[in-house]
């Protein structure tokens, strides 16, 4: 389909669709790293210490990143046999019931060490819908875009972090304003998690309303592939390799700036949680139109050009990130978290049309999947636990920077090995059964 013959209409109900459904995805899955980091290791760790406690309760965060490769296997291979739209709407409901069930969960002092393991087992289903969004969300989104706009409209499902980070930020925020402390930490933090299943049935009814991208209709008539990823894998490994890269420093750093800096403010620094919630949703307000304007040029720019200024903006902040935490000034702190955010932006916005860009049609779904779904298991899940077992080694803060800045400029060296890849091989080629 030409640009010409392109509805613009139904492109921007696509981009709406694709925002809308990563929002909630996205709520539901910070919602979980807030409560790791504020109510978790209380409730269903009680007995061990507090750094074990918050060892423990980072684990049960990471899990959720385990499984996401795998459902980015289970429902690539759906989506690039079936269509985006179907895995879209399965993915949103598997999602809800899980945060949705969350919720409902019984504390250790009910169930004793039963409660743990449900909280563990929710949390991989989290992670296996979440692993199964993102892959059909950009692909329907940049297979609806014209070609000269690709990263402009890929990176409105990239908006869903932002966005879903601010709303599970406000919520934590005027509920923690709302309540007792007390209150909070025994109850008041299950709000957030049943709200989810109304903001899923808001999702459905927007998800339901659009049409299949004309690109995988055409693939679809022409025969789907079996096994599209055996065809990844075999003739599209280095791919792989360079989406699990570059994807590797934009979900590390953007962790650490979402997540471990509340954790890192209330329990190392013994800071109140209401401010630092704040400064991460101001930061992550200011994030969104700042995405939107790095990837509307990246469509001029270069995807890749835009990813390595990105990465190297990034690695400057990554070495005082650590520095300005550790001192103690709520102000320093907001500027570590906004410099890291919207450092980032420029790798983060254009990501998505790259990846998309790696792969033929009928395997790009698998293939786009499990390299960001496996980049964000060696960044996002780790990159909290490696900083804290970093700064309490002999190495400390230098070390953890060291690592931060090491991870933040392998993206830039993942998307340029990436553009060198499509450059050479072309992103329309057939891809081999």
């Amino acid at each position: 389909m030409t640009e010409e013959t392109r509805s613009g209409r139904e492109v921007r109900k696509v981009a709406l669709a694709s925002l809308v459904g990563t929002s909630i995805e996205w709520y539901d899955f910070y919602i979980y790293g807030l409560a790791a980091v504020t109510v978790f290791a209380p409730q269903f760790f009680p007995q061990v210490s507090s750094l074990t406690g918050t060892l423990a309760a980072f684990a049960t965060f990471a899990v959720g990143f385990v499984a996401r490769p795998i459902g980015g296997v289970v429902f690539g291979h759906l989506g690039d046999r079936i269509g985006r739209k179907a895995t879209l709407v399965t993915t949103l409901v598997t999602m809800g019931v899980a945060t949705t069930l969350i919720g409902l969960l019984p504390t250790y002092a009910a169930i004793g060490a039963l409660a743990p393991v449900l909280l563990v087992l929710l949390r991989l289903v989290q992670g296996f819908a979440v692993g199964g969004e993102w892959g059909g969300a950009v692909l329907i989104s940049v297979e609806h875009a014209p070609e000269s706009r690709r990263a402009f409209y890929g990176s409105f499902p990239q908006l869903g972090v932002p966005i879903g980070l601010i709303a599970s930020n406000a919520i934590f925020l005027v509920l923690a304003a709302a309540m007792p402390a007390e209150a909070f930490a025994t109850w008041g933090w299950r709000i957030p998690f049943l709200l989810s299943a109304v903001l899923v049935l808001v999702g459905l009814w927007v998800r339901l309303r659009i049409e299949e991208s004309s690109e995988f209709v055409a693939v679809r008539r022409a025969g789907s592939m079996t096994l599209p990823l055996a065809s990844v894998l075999r003739h599209r490994f280095p791919q792989v390799l360079c989406g699990i890269a570059m994807f590797t420093g934009i979900t590390g750093i953007g962790y650490m700036a979402a997540t471990y800096t509340i954790q890192y403010g209330t329990n190392a620094l013994d800071l109140p949680r209401a401010p630092l919630i704040a400064i991460v949703l101001v930061v992550a307000v200011l994030e969104v139109p700042l995405i939107l304007w790095v990837s509307a040029g990246a469509d001029r720019w270069g995807l890749s050009r835009t990813i390595v200024g990105g990465s190297i903006a990034t690695a400057v902040v990554a070495a005082v990130f650590l520095p300005l935490l550790a001192s103690g000034s709520l102000l320093l702190i907001a500027v570590a978290v906004a410099a890291a955010r919207w450092a980032s932006a420029p790798m983060w916005g254009p990501s998505a049309a790259l990846a998309a860009e790696c792969y033929p049609t009928e395997i790009r779904y698998s293939g786009a999947s499990v390299g960001y779904q496996l980049g964000s298991i060696v960044g996002g899940a780790l990159a909290p636990i490696f900083t804290t077992l970093l700064l309490a080694s002999p190495l400390g803060i230098a070390g953890a920077s060291g690592y931060l800045i090491l991870i933040t400029l392998l993206s830039g060296l993942g998307a340029l090995a990436a553009d060198r890849i499509v450059r050479r091989s072309g992103t329309r080629e057939p891809a081999v059964a």
